[in-house]
């Protein structure tokens, strides 16, 4: 399904701008059960802040890189997740082009964004119970560099339809004009797994060994609406940058991660919301629902042709397991035709899935459970083969501590063979 977002709206962590508006004006989600505007956060740029402020760690300014490449240790974010991206579509534009693109890297968590000539550096870190949280560093050298929260600017595009309605973050394609601006009139699509691929990258630029023949990356689009293509090698000065690739696979990985992020905070909210409203559990059961889809990739567009990266980011990725005694991980790449070689989304691991409430948790175990062991053989879930299903099912018990009771007793009864059972759907 193409989803279509407003010309306005931002880009993934559009974060700041030359006056940034820190704790002001209307606020979704700032009341109670949320309290979004609490300052008991355990992100990993809240936690990285602390150890700043108790003077246990340190960071390094860089000549020419400013504070990012200290930043991308101490949150063990990989340099090779960078991706380029040239269209004007964050509160930084005025420094953003085609010659000057905005490099966004990335791990599970945490996304980080830096714009050359610009101010600050821009985050989205993930807590495990607020889900996005935006933050500020400033780029010019300081004795002792800090962090800051940046609200409401971030929450004005960042609480959004394509957001699913809750902090969140977004990947956008768009129409993109030799200027870097975005196209009047013309669509923008949310990037997602389900995104068709002719749909995909529009003002990012896309490097790789393999990649599909129908893309929106790499282009521009003059007024007469022509499209011509960016040479990156050509126009862009990789000496400003820390590596010269826009990997094919981060973007991939990119796109089921954001919106894998805001199903998961959504799924979060809407149980906190409906137990403190004192709704019926129905009420937040279908974004639990979706999330379960999502989470199974029953949703994803096939690719048409094998992807491959030319960056080390596929074999860094890969490499953070966890793997079973097989050797076998949720991270492992298939770039065949589909992502991922067992479709389940390796988040099932992070720290904001871990903490959903337990209605939640309970649910989608259940569901997870049904759909791995072949009770539910409904069409949703009709590219999961029984290969699949018990495959991911063995990586889940071998590799996920807290799995109900019924997983590990189901395990030793070997369920990989009911999965050519048909179930109740």
């Amino acid at each position: 399904m193409k989803r279509r977002v407003p010309f306005a709206f931002a880009l993934l962590v559009a974060v700041a701008s030359a006056a940034v508006v820190k704790n002001q004006g209307y606020l979704p989600f700032a009341d109670a059960p949320i309290h979004y505007r609490s300052q008991k956060l355990d992100d990993p740029v809240a936690r990285l802040e602390q150890r700043l402020e108790r003077g246990e760690t340190k960071l390094r300014w860089d000549q020419t890189f400013g504070y990012l490449p200290a930043v991308l240790e101490s949150l063990r974010i990989p340099v090779s997740s960078q991706t380029l991206v040239f269209s004007k579509t964050s509160f930084q534009f005025n420094h953003i082009s085609p010659q000057k693109p905005r490099a966004l890297y990335f791990n599970d968590d945490v996304y980080v964004g830096r714009v050359q000539d610009a101010k600050f550096l821009e985050f989205v870190s993930f807590d495990p119970v607020q889900g996005a949280i935006f933050y500020i560093l400033d780029d010019n050298p300081a004795g002792e560099p800090r962090f800051e929260r940046s609200e409401v600017d971030c929450v004005q595009c960042h609480v959004a339809p394509a957001t699913r309605g809750i902090p969140g973050v977004m990947m956008r394609s768009v129409f993109t004009r030799p200027s870097g601006y975005p196209a009047a009139g013309l669509p923008a699509f949310v990037n997602g797994q389900d995104t068709p691929l002719a749909d995909r990258w529009g003002g990012w630029f896309v490097t790789a060994r393999n990649a599909p023949s129908a893309h929106m990356g790499n282009t521009l689009t003059p007024s007469q609406g022509v499209k011509s293509t960016l040479p990156i090698g050509q126009i862009v000065d990789s000496k400003h940058y820390l590596t010269n690739s826009s990997d094919i696979v981060a973007l991939m990985v990119l796109a089921h991660q954001t919106q894998m992020h805001n199903l998961i905070t959504e799924a979060s909210y809407r149980a906190r919301i409906a137990e403190y409203e004192n709704h019926d559990w129905s009420d937040a059961q279908q974004p639990a629902e979706e999330l379960v889809r999502y989470l199974l990739f029953a949703n994803e567009i096939p690719l048409t042709s094998p992807i491959a990266g030319d960056s080390s980011f596929a074999r860094d990725f890969a490499a953070r397991g966890p793997r079973d005694p097989a050797g076998r991980s949720l991270r492992d790449f298939d770039l065949q035709k589909r992502i991922f070689k067992y479709p389940c989304s390796y988040l099932i691991y992070s720290e904001d899935f871990g903490a959903l409430p337990p209605k939640v948790k309970q649910y989608i175990y259940q569901r997870l459970y049904d759909i791995l062991t072949g009770r539910d053989q409904s069409p949703l879930f009709a590219s999961l083969t029984s290969e699949d299903r018990r495959a991911i099912f063995e990586i889940l018990v071998a590799t996920k501590p807290d799995l109900p009771q019924e997983w590990k007793q189901s395990a030793r009864r070997k369920p990989g063979n009911s999965t050519q059972q048909k179930g109740n759907s």
